[in-house]
C-alpha cells in the first residue's frame, strides 16, 4: 500500500511539475512602419515551418497577409493575397510545401497559395458546391465560408458557419466531394464558425467549434458525429493543437486550454466587461495588459507559446508565452 500512495504521490508531483502557465503579452508585435496597430482585423493567424508568423488584415495600409518574424517584428505582406481571408491555415500542399490555405469571406473562395503568394488552387465556393447545400438569396447561392482545414490525404475542408452550417470536403485538386453537417440533428450547429484536423487521435478527426451553441463537436472525416468534445464555453472561435493540449480562442474574451479528454487545463486572459467582449468596438485606450476583447484566431509555435489575433476593427496581436 506504501509503495502504491508513493507511486500515486510522485505521479502527481510529475504531472503538476508540467503544468504550464501562460503569460500574456500585448506588446510583443511591431506594427508595420507609421501604424500604432495592425489594421482592421477579422481573421486569423497561423505560423510557418520557418517560425514566421502570418495574420490576415481586411483594413488599413497593410490589408491582406502579414507577416512576423519569430520576435514579433513586422517583415513584409504576403504580394497578392486576398484582403478578406477570414479563416486561413499553413499546411502541406500535394507537393510537400508548406502553403497557405484560406477561405476569403467576401468573394467566397477557397484559395491555396505558396508562401511567397503564388496561387495553387482558387476555387469559386458557389458554383462548386452542390446546390442542395447552399442557401439562396434573390434566387442567388449565398454561401458565406468562415474555416478550413486539411487532412493528412490533402482532403480540403470548408465550413459555411455564416451561412448553412454545412461542412464541405474537397480533393486536393480542388474537386467537391460531399457536405455534411448543418443546422438539424445530429449536427446542430449554429455558427460553426472554424475547423481543425484533430491529429491526437488515429484515426484523425475535424473538429468544429459550434460557437453559439458555446461546444465542440468531434466528427470523423466522412462526417459522422462521434460526439462532444467541451461545452460551457464562450462563443469558441479558433481552436490549434500542441501535443495533447487544445487551445480554444472564445470570441467572449478568453482563451481556454483543454487536455486530450476535454477537460479544462487553463483559462487565460478572460474579460468579463461585457461592454468590451464579442464586438470589434474595442478601442486600444481600453485593452488591458492581461485581457481579452474578442479572441478570433489561435495558434501555437514549435515552443508552445500562443500567438492570437482578435476580431478587432484597430486589428490585437498578443503573445501568449509559455512559463
Amino acid at each position: 500500500m506504501k509503495k502504491l500512495l508513493l507511486a500515486i504521490a510522485v505521479a502527481a508531483a510529475a504531472t503538476a511539475a508540467h503544468a504550464a502557465t501562460f503569460t500574456m503579452d500585448t506588446r510583443y508585435f511591431t506594427p508595420p512602419g507609421g501604424m500604432a496597430t495592425i489594421g482592421d482585423s477579422h481573421g486569423d493567424i497561423a505560423i510557418s515551418p520557418r517560425g514566421e508568423i502570418y495574420v490576415s488584415v481586411q483594413g488599413g495600409p497593410h490589408a491582406g497577409i502579414q507577416v512576423y518574424g519569430a520576435d514579433g517584428h513586422y517583415l513584409r505582406n504576403v504580394p497578392g493575397a486576398p484582403t478578406d481571408l477570414h479563416g486561413f491555415i499553413i499546411a502541406p500542399g500535394p507537393d510537400g510545401q508548406a502553403n497557405i490555405y484560406g477561405v476569403s469571406r467576401l468573394a467566397q473562395h477557397i484559395v491555396e497559395m505558396h508562401l511567397d503568394g503564388r496561387t495553387v488552387l482558387d476555387v469559386s465556393a458557389k458554383t462548386a458546391i452542390a446546390d442542395a447545400y447552399q442557401e439562396h438569396a434573390a434566387g442567388k447561392p449565398a454561401t458565406n465560408l468562415t474555416g478550413i482545414a486539411v487532412a493528412p490525404n490533402g482532403d480540403i475542408y470548408v465550413t459555411d458557419g455564416y451561412g448553412t452550417n454545412y461542412i464541405h470536403r474537397f480533393d486536393k485538386t480542388g474537386k467537391y466531394i460531399a457536405s455534411f453537417g448543418g443546422k438539424a440533428e445530429p449536427y446542430g450547429f449554429d455558427t460553426a464558425h472554424k475547423i481543425i484536423i484533430d491529429t491526437r487521435f488515429k484515426p484523425a478527426r475535424l473538429l468544429a467549434t459550434d460557437r453559439r451553441h458555446n461546444r465542440i463537436v468531434a466528427m470523423d472525416l466522412d462526417g459522422k458525429v462521434q460526439g462532444v468534445v467541451a461545452e460551457n464555453l464562450r462563443l469558441p472561435s479558433a481552436m490549434a493543437l500542441y501535443h495533447d493540449e487544445l487551445a480554444v480562442g472564445e470570441l467572449d474574451g478568453r482563451v481556454t486550454i483543454l487536455d486530450k479528454d476535454g477537460k479544462v487545463l487553463a483559462t487565460i486572459g478572460q474579460n468579463d466587461a461585457a461592454d468590451q467582449t464579442k464586438s470589434n468596438k474595442a478601442p486600444p485606450d481600453i485593452w488591458q495588459p492581461d485581457k481579452f476583447c474578442a479572441v478570433h484566431g489561435v495558434a501555437y509555435d514549435k515552443q508552445g507559446n500562443l500567438l492570437v489575433t482578435e476580431f478587432n476593427q484597430y486589428g490585437r496581436l498578443t503573445r501568449v508565452k509559455r512559463e
